[in-house]
């Protein structure tokens, strides 16, 4: 027998088993009016009026309805309400400007866009007729509650669940395809890996547009856990909370980490969750010297994992193992700093160039309407990374460089090409190279090294304040380094691991 895996699996299992147990705490500090604290029941019940509303507005399976939301308890339902019933969700990253935005909903051709409120004027007169703001007017004009929503007529595990845009190497960010296949298969091998159950409480440190919040809300869902949404990143914020509903898991990025490293300083008393909660670290690996901090200070298990949007995103897991457990602190903080051994079901090799290749089930079905990128990214038959790579003697993978021209900062992709097509439309600037050097509250941040114009004055500030005023904040360069000229090859080509060279040298990898 074959049945299909699909995300409805999940809530199905969490409605079923743990109907009476709390799903939901969402967020008390929001521009709209909270969703009350929900059961599981409650919580699917809350799924299917979406989808009932969605049947209503005539929104067909295979439609894309796009949601540009900080972390929320409707964007949570959201995650479920539209995959579930054969739709494609399309979470669009909140901190973008106007003009990214457009670029997604027209790219993606979505027929719904649901708004935080606090976006709505920003976002005001771009998308489709059908819009909604998150709150207020989607439970009174779009959800249904009067009705049960028509059932996805043919369950497909190989449909596409969600469409995730991430900047790669072109301007223009291209649109993951992720099926309910790769989805479902990430969630269990994550949930297996990070030792998930059904005592644990989770909380949403990651935000969830980011690779579907990496898949954790789908597991946790299908075990009854109970999931606490965090709308702003704190670190104090994440303490409190911690101790108020004694958190047991949580995932983010180093930047997250050391937040909550700084806030730990002036906390009074016992830091909260000390042997009890467990951190699950992406986006790149920090220091190992924070790695060592995190697990003294706070008395918090680190647990390191590799991966990408495109592969859904696990393709490597570490944690200190039973051999390890008489090294010092120090050896087994370098040892997590390394991306980690194969999750079960993924093959990774190296290439002869030192790219890391992945084969396995939870990498993209596609790029939306971009074969060209899908045959490249997927030549061969493996998954190209873009990221260099070795194995070390106990096979765990150790990332060394980012082949491809994408800065990670603060666990967001930031595409290098995006941010100097900007630089260049300043008429001060004759060329210009940008690229990460190392930082040790966001592993990297963005660097720009800037040709001008014959005569031209123009300063740092004014190149930085350039940037903000046309990409998210995010993507602007923290500082500009003004050259006579940038090197290039005989055919023109910029090497920018040359240009990285000088700022990562005493750095044993390329990447942070």
């Amino acid at each position: 027998m074959r049945a299909p895996l699909t995300i409805a699996d999940f809530l199905d299992r969490g409605e079923f088993g743990f109907g009476h147990r709390t799903a939901v705490v969402d967020e008390a500090q929001q521009p709209a009016d909270p969703v009350p604290e929900t059961t599981y029941a409650e919580f699917a019940r809350r799924v299917r009026a979406w989808q009932a509303g969605f049947d209503q507005l005539g929104i067909g399976e295979g439609e894309r309805v796009a949601v540009v939301s900080h972390n929320s308890a409707r964007l949570l339902e959201l995650l479920f309400a539209v995959p579930g019933s054969g739709r494609i969700c399309v979470p669009v990253n909140f901190r973008l400007k106007r003009d990214e935005v457009d670029f997604i909903l027209q790219h993606s051709g979505a027929s719904v866009l649901l708004l935080d409120p606090d976006l709505a004027e920003t976002l005001d007169g771009i998308g489709p007729k059908h819009r909604f703001v998150l709150g207020a007017q989607t439970e009174q004009e779009l959800m249904r509650f009067d009705t049960e929503p028509r059932p996805w007529s043919e369950p497909d595990e190989d449909a596409t669940a969600t469409i995730n845009y991430t900047s790669g190497t072109t301007a223009s960010p291209k649109g993951v395809e992720l099926t309910h296949r790769n989805i479902w298969i990430n969630a269990v091998t994550f949930a297996m890996h990070v030792r998930a159950w059904e005592r644990d409480v989770y909380m949403h440190t990651l935000p969830m547009f980011h690779c579907n919040g990496w898949g954790m809300p789908f597991a946790l869902a299908g075990l009854g856990v109970k999931q606490v949404v965090l709308r702003k990143v704190d670190g104090t914020e994440i303490l409190r909370r911690v101790q108020e509903h004694e958190v047991t898991l949580m995932c983010g990025a180093p930047a997250v980490w050391n937040m909550v490293l700084d806030a730990a300083r002036d906390w009074e008393g016992e830091i909260p969750g000390r042997d009890r909660v467990r951190i699950v670290c992406a986006g790149a690996p920090p220091p190992s010297r924070t790695i060592q901090r995190l697990q003294e200070e706070l008395g918090w298990e680190f647990l390191q994992i590799y991966g990408l949007t495109e592969t859904a995103p696990l393709l490597t897991f570490n944690r200190t193992r039973p051999d390890d457990d008489d090294l010092s602190a120090e050896e087994k903080a370098h040892k997590l700093s390394r991306a980690g051994l194969p999750a079960l079901g993924v093959r990774l090799k190296v290439s002869d160039s030192g790219e890391v290749l992945a084969r396995a089930n939870v990498v993209l079905k596609s790029y939306w309407n971009n074969p060209q990128a899908t045959e490249e990214a997927l030549a061969d038959g493996w998954f190209h990374t873009g990221d260099g790579g070795s194995f070390d003697k106990e096979n765990h993978l150790v990332i060394s460089d980012r082949k491809k021209d994408v800065i990670i900062t603060g666990g967001e992709n930031v595409s290098s090409i995006e941010v100097e097509d900007v630089l260049f439309s300043h008429p001060a600037v004759a060329e210009v190279a940008v690229i990460g050097v190392p930082d040790d509250k966001w592993g990297e941040t963005i660097k720009a090294l800037v040709v001008k114009e014959k005569d031209a004055e123009v300063t740092e500030a004014e190149l930085i304040a350039h940037c903000k005023q046309r990409l998210a904040g995010y993507k602007a360069p923290t500082s500009v380094e003004f050259r006579e000229s940038i090197p290039r090859t005989a055919t023109g080509k910029v090497q920018k691991f040359k240009l990285r060279e000088p700022y990562w040298r005493g750095h044993h990898r390329r990447v942070n």
